[in-house]
């Protein structure tokens, strides 16, 4: 299953020794992580502009992605007992904690800095919910190869939990309604990836192996999740209303940009965290807001169109704000 494996992470990795060899450069080391992601992000873009793909096109790619493909990254990544060598509680509670420390510290700002209140949840869930399924795990495999899409992805697995919980509590609070817990387990129960994930435990413990003919065939079909999954993000981004709100998209966008990866890097050196687990922690972070935190507020009847604003900010502009920090933390040997 290695080189199985090898052919859904080698897309978005530039080149072996850029990614372990000590002497190189931590500029050079932090853009071999970004570049390749960014990118795709805008060909989609591009392409979406010069209409070759439309509306219709990302619709079906990212259904085709959420509910296929990348369960089958995870399933893939984590079905072997190699995984439980990988299993950090550390990591995992670290994650847990910065997503609490984000949530709370947003909710204590937005009182003061967002209005109307009713958008408060809005710029909360903008700064704590990363895309840590399509852009957060593209950084961990750019940067540590099939380890990191291991680790990566028992992470994802919990905090996607908490994530979803939160944005319950945030939306529902702001906007003045009966918070839905249930709802939101059962939402997370019938999610893709959690299933993914869950039936990929099963198989690792107890050693199963799915027959090779069968096991070719989702290789084929996970090695094309990320690259799809990068388009059609890239595709879906929009400008519209831009210069509207701007206070609450600034404080959104610098909470994503700067105090998540900020924050990330204090509680994992406060975890004593090795490279790896911090890197991995510090990337999946530092995504820029999942596409799900628009879907959810809209759902919700806040404000889409604020929500839709800080993803497509925080999407670019993350190039910047992630390759700097891994830069840092790399010069620093702590990545």
């Amino acid at each position: 299953s290695q080189p199985l494996l090898h052919c859904v992470t080698k897309p978005f990795i530039l080149s072996p020794c850029v990614r372990c060899e000590p002497s190189v450069n931590a500029l050079a080391f932090s853009f071999s992580v970004t570049f390749p992601i960014f990118s795709l992000l805008l060909l989609g873009a591009a392409l979406r502009r010069w209409h070759w793909i439309d509306e219709g096109f990302v619709q079906t790619g990212s259904k085709l992605v959420f509910n296929l493909a990348l369960p089958l990254v995870l399933f893939l990544s984590i079905s072997d007992r190699s995984t439980f060598s990988l299993l950090t509680p550390s990591l995992i509670l670290a994650g847990v904690t910065v997503t609490l420390a984000l949530w709370w510290v947003c909710e204590w700002l937005a009182r003061y800095w967002v209005h109307p209140a009713r958008d408060r949840g809005v710029v909360v869930q903008g700064v704590y919910r990363a895309n840590m399924g399509i852009v957060g795990l593209a950084y961990c495999i750019a940067a540590y190869g099939e380890q990191g899409l291991k680790a990566a992805s028992l992470y994802l697995a919990v905090v996607t939990i908490l994530f979803n919980v939160i944005a319950v509590i945030t939306l529902s609070r702001s906007l003045n309604r009966e918070a839905g817990i249930r709802g939101a387990f059962v939402g997370m129960l019938q999610n893709p990836l959690i299933i993914a994930i869950v039936i990929a435990l099963v198989f690792a413990a107890a050693d199963w192996r799915l027959p090779a003919l069968i096991n070719d065939s989702a290789a084929m079909v996970a090695s094309m999740a990320l690259p799809l999954a990068l388009l059609c993000t890239g595709g879906s981004i929009s400008w519209v209303g831009l210069r509207a709100e701007r206070v609450s998209l600034s404080l959104a966008v610098a909470g994503k940009l700067i105090l998540a990866p900020v924050l990330a890097v204090a509680v994992g050196l406060g975890f004593g965290l090795s490279t790896l687990h911090l890197g991995v922690l510090v990337m999946m972070a530092s995504a820029p807001t999942a596409v799900a935190s628009y879907v959810m507020v809209r759902a919700m009847g806040g404000n889409s169109g604020l929500a839709a604003n800080i993803v497509s900010v925080t999407t670019l502009a993350a190039m910047l704000s992630v390759t700097a920090v891994l830069a840092v933390l790399r010069s620093l040997s702590l990545i």
